[in-house]
C-alpha cells in the first residue's frame, strides 16, 4: 500500500447512521464497500492497494458468523503494516427505537421479539468493537445533515494532521455524552442564565462570553485545561489515535459551556502545533437549539 494509503473501517448500531456516513465519506473521495464480511477485508486492501489510497469499510451485524472475525482481521492489517483507524457510530437506545418504528423496519437481531431485543443483543455483539474505537460518534441528536456534517468535519481537512480534537459543549440536564474521552465540568462558573438581558442570549454571543471569561477562575481553569489537554494530545498520537473528543459541560449546554469551548478552540487553533504535531480542531454545540 502507499505511504499516504489509509484504510477507514465504519461500525456501529444499526440505525445509528451508517448509511449516512458511508454516503458522507464518499463525497469526500473515499472508496467505501458497505456490508463486506471482516475475512474479506484483508484480501479487499490487497486487490486496492494498487490504485485506491483512502478505503472505508462498513461493517455490522448483518454480516453474520463472519463478524466473529473482526478482530483478527483488524489485527491482520497491523501486521501488513496498512495504517487503520475504527469509527463507531452509536445512538441511545430511545432513539433508535423512535428511528426503527418511524420506518416500520424491523431490527435486524429481534427475530420474534421488540425492537429493544435487537438493540440489546447488536449492543452486546459489538461491545469490543466500541471499546477498541478510534473514535464513537453519537448520534442520538443529529439528524442526516449534522451527522454528514459531523464526518466532513472530521475528515475533510485532516489528512495531514497528527489529531483530530473535537471541543464538544453540551448540557448535563440532556445526559453525559457518549463519544466523549474526557468530560469537564464547567457548572462552577457564574450562570448568565440568571442575569436577565443575558439569559435570551447564548455563548455565542459577546455579552455572554465577556460575562463567562471574566468570571473568577475561569482563566486558570483555561490555563491548566490547556495543559492538559497538551499532555492527553501527546499521549494519543503516540499510541497512533488520530481523534480525540473533548467534552465541556454546564447545566444547560446554552451559555457556559458553549463560551468556554469557543474560547478553547481559538486557543488550540492559534496553537495547533504541539511540538511536531499538527493538530486540526472544531467545535461542536450539541445541546444549544434546546430550550432551556
Amino acid at each position: 500500500m502507499s505511504k499516504d494509503s489509509r484504510v477507514l473501517i465504519v461500525s456501529g448500531m444499526s440505525g445509528a447512521g451508517r448509511s449516512t456516513v458511508a454516503h458522507a465519506l464518499e463525497d469526500l473521495g473515499w472508496y467505501v464497500v458497505d456490508n463486506l464480511p471482516p475475512a474479506m477485508i484483508e484480501n479487499l486492501v490487497n486487490l486496492l492497494k494498487s490504485t485506491i489510497t483512502k478505503i472505508a469499510i462498513i461493517i455490522d451485524v448483518r454480516g453474520g458468523e463472519f463478524f466473529d472475525s473482526f478482530s483478527k482481521s483488524v489485527a491482520d492489517l497491523t501486521k501488513l503494516g496498512v495504517s487503520s483507524q475504527t469509527i463507531f457510530i452509536d445512538a441511545a437506545d430511545d432513539a433508535l427505537v423512535r428511528r426503527f418504528e418511524s420506518t416500520r423496519r424491523p431490527h435486524p437481531l429481534q427475530g420474534s421479539g421488540r425492537v429493544l431485543d435487537g438493540i440489546s443483543k447488536e449492543r452486546e455483539r459489538l461491545r469490543e468493537i466500541k471499546e477498541s474505537a478510534d473514535l464513537i460518534i453519537d448520534s442520538s441528536s443529529l439528524n442526516i445533515h449534522q451527522l454528514e456534517r459531523r464526518i466532513s468535519d472530521y475528515f475533510q481537512d485532516e489528512s495531514d494532521a497528527d489529531l483530530s480534537v473535537n471541543i464538544l459543549s453540551f448540557g448535563y440536564k440532556y445526559g453525559l455524552p457518549a463519544d466523549a474521552d474526557l468530560v469537564m465540568d464547567c457548572r462552577f462558573i457564574s450562570n448568565p442564565h440568571w442575569v436577565p438581558e443575558l439569559r435570551p442570549l447564548n455563548g455565542l454571543d459577546q455579552e455572554v462570553s465577556n460575562a463567562v471569561l471574566s468570571s473568577e477562575n475561569v482563566q486558570e481553569f483555561l490555563t491548566r485545561y490547556e495543559l492538559l489537554f497538551q499532555t492527553m494530545a501527546l499521549g494519543f498520537i503516540n499510541e497512533g489515535r488520530k481523534f480525540l473528543t473533548l467534552a465541556i459541560g454546564c447545566t444547560g449546554g446554552k451559555h457556559r459551556s458553549v463560551a468556554i469551548t469557543e474560547e478553547l478552540l481559538n486557543r488550540l487553533k492559534n496553537g495547533n502545533k504541539l511540538n511536531k504535531f499538527k493538530i486540526n480542531s472544531q467545535a461542536t454545540h450539541r445541546d444549544l437549539g434546546r430550550e432551556i
